[in-house]
């Protein structure tokens, strides 16, 4: 259970050797020990180094449990794993894909791969989450979402439909969770420096991913809803929600 002063004593993080997840994770140890659960893809070579930064970062003790994003059968088997060692305060839903933007739209395999893993699986995982903190009647979600899907562009539009599709979701969760107890905070970070990022420009408001922790952490804390990372882009995408879609093309973004 969350202690007196605020600091969760078990944290779940969906997509173990996320970057961003890992720096939230990293950003609650800060303040006080937990117990971590890392649900990681089985196979993946940074698994031993996530457990190892958590370790480093505070930990009180980490597992690793296997997670498939894309093998939703599997997700209740998932979800029980983590609760074994007693209630979890705070899941975080960041695992994710992306592609070759151009490749996708016509490349129907690989789009509907796409769309499993950051949409069908985040449904898959919420709606279990729900189910758990709703049992609970505490603790706090907090969904990776994107500043792609909140007005989805030609650019990335496959990658951006199946944020969007995530943000909704998860907004929803928030409101259906509420008179329950439990608090949903989804984020929506522009470009952030980490490895998914590396072979993109650099655009303006790019963030580091412990600034993005940092702001997860407090909204949540708050019992924010919805945050923007950086927060001007908040305002910035306020503008571009409005503009008309023929000029909305022609825009260099």
């Amino acid at each position: 259970m969350i202690n007196a002063v605020g600091n969760p004593q078990s944290i779940l993080l969906l997509g173990g050797t996320s970057e961003i997840g890992l720096a939230i994770v990293a950003e609650y140890l800060r303040k006080s020990p937990a117990r971590v659960v890392l649900a990681a893809l089985p196979g993946d070579p940074l698994r031993a180094e996530s457990v190892a930064q958590m370790e480093a970062a505070g930990a009180s003790e980490v597992h690793v449990v296997d997670f498939d994003a894309l093998d939703t059968d599997s997700h209740p088997k998932v979800i029980e794993s983590a609760w074994d060692g007693g209630d979890v305060d705070v899941a975080i839903v960041a695992f994710g894909a992306d592609g070759d933007a151009e490749e996708l739209w016509q490349n129907q395999a690989k789009a509907v791969k796409i769309a499993e893993i950051n949409y069908t699986a985040s449904v898959s995982v919420g709606v279990l989450l729900g189910q758990k903190f709703k049992a609970q009647g505490f603790g706090r979600i907090i969904a990776m979402s994107s500043v792609a899907g909140e007005r989805v562009k030609r650019a990335n539009f496959v990658y951006g439909s199946s944020k969007a599709g995530l943000d909704g979701f998860y907004l929803g969760l928030g409101e259906a969770l509420r008179p329950y107890g439990p608090r949903v905070l989804v984020v929506r970070p522009g470009q952030v420096r980490t490895k998914f990022s590396a072979h993109v420009k650099e655009a303006p408001l790019t963030v580091n991913k412990e600034d993005v922790a940092a702001l997860a952490v407090s909204a949540s804390n708050r019992g924010k809803e919805l945050v923007w990372a950086p927060g001007p882009f908040r305002f910035v995408m306020m503008i571009l929600r409005h503009i008309p879609r023929p000029i909305f093309r022609r825009l260099p973004i």
